[in-house]
């Protein structure tokens, strides 16, 4: 699954505590030592940066891969005063804690992908893409920047998402959100993954049918499937239950509609609906656990940034802390 190692960071000690957990969840998911090594350098330098320079805030990792390789991100997220001219905390030797100055540009150089959204008075959030290998540049084709937490107190998260490519050109996005908390829910949602991941050759339609009839031995749960075709300028859309979708371009965006059931359990009638995809648009996908109120003009220059800045700074402001919370957001490569 897709899920987010969260890794929430208040002082020093919290800051050591996260570079060990990042330890053990290397070796869990047999990471190779330098991959490992060069994540737990990002872990350790960005959490000290929470612990000394904000108010708290929260790191969330995330496993990522391209073709034969592998690879981590991750995130740093907190609602501290914000940095106006954040390129000076890059700077070696710049501090304002009486430290050495050197960790925010020991994380770009350890970071084969490194940007940031600041701004005074919301926070800041540091994204991280450390590879073993860097991949090669891809052309074309679509990317993803994802948060997907657990409540507070479980150990299984209920929401699942994935991406596919079913035909050249073209992309796939899934959000379940299993009914309830803990792993009945993660096994409902994992249950639609498996279907969305083996059927790239159904019609969306066909696709909720077939999910329904493999979920009925499950509790259920609120799905949302979409596939963009930029060739012909289309979104497609079904969706039953409580997932929230949203095009996202410039400061236009349009939501949305899923109707009511619960898929394995019951609905009235899956129904594909069609949109006008525009180009350089993001596609917006999130369960219940994030609220649906955001304005992403409040957040100068975000929607043209990297998709797991938006990602993470949609969880950071938006998500319930007594749910499951996920946020993905899809986006065409320039």
């Amino acid at each position: 699954m897709n899920h987010s190692l969260r890794l929430p960071v208040t002082d020093q000690s919290e800051a050591g505590a996260a570079r060990r957990r990042v330890a053990a969840w290397a070796k869990e998911y047999a990471l190779p030592a330098e991959l490992a090594g060069s994540v737990a350098l990002v872990v350790t330098e960005l959490a000290t940066n929470l612990a000394l320079h904000t108010s708290g805030g929260v790191l969330l990792l995330r496993r990522i891969s391209a073709p034969e390789q592998r690879g981590v991100e991750v995130l740093s997220l907190d609602k501290g005063p914000g940095v106006a001219n954040f390129s000076e905390c890059l700077r070696d030797g710049f501090s304002t804690a009486g430290t050495a100055g050197t960790g925010l540009g020991a994380v770009r150089r350890a970071s084969h992908i490194f940007e940031v959204h600041s701004q005074m008075g919301l926070g800041t959030a540091i994204l991280s893409e450390v590879w073993g290998k860097p991949p090669a540049k891809p052309k074309g084709g679509f990317y993803e920047g994802a948060a997907s937490v657990e409540m507070a107190g479980e150990e299984a998260c209920g929401d699942a998402w994935s991406t596919l490519s079913p035909q050249p050109g073209r992309a796939r996005l899934l959000v379940a959100d299993g009914l309830g908390h803990g792993e009945f829910a993660a096994t409902a949602s994992r249950k639609a993954v498996e279907v969305f991941q083996k059927s790239p050759a159904l019609s969306l339609f066909d696709l909720l049918e077939t999910m329904h009839g493999a979920m009925r031995s499950t509790r259920g749960a609120a799905v949302a499937v979409a596939e963009i075709d930029p060739q012909k300028g289309k979104l497609y859309y079904a969706a039953v239950g409580n997932i929230a979708a949203m095009i996202v371009h410039g400061d236009k965006t349009t939501r949305l509609m899923s109707q009511n059931g619960t898929v394995g359990v019951q609905y009235r009638k899956f129904q594909q609906l069609t949109y006008d995809w525009p180009a350089g648009g993001s596609l917006v996908m999130q369960s219940d656990g994030i609220k649906v109120d955001w304005q992403l003009s409040r957040y100068a220059g975000l929607a043209a940034r990297h998709p797991g800045l938006m990602a993470g700074v949609l969880y950071r402001d938006f998500h319930r802390p007594n749910d499951d919370a996920t946020v993905v957001v899809l986006r065409e490569r320039a």
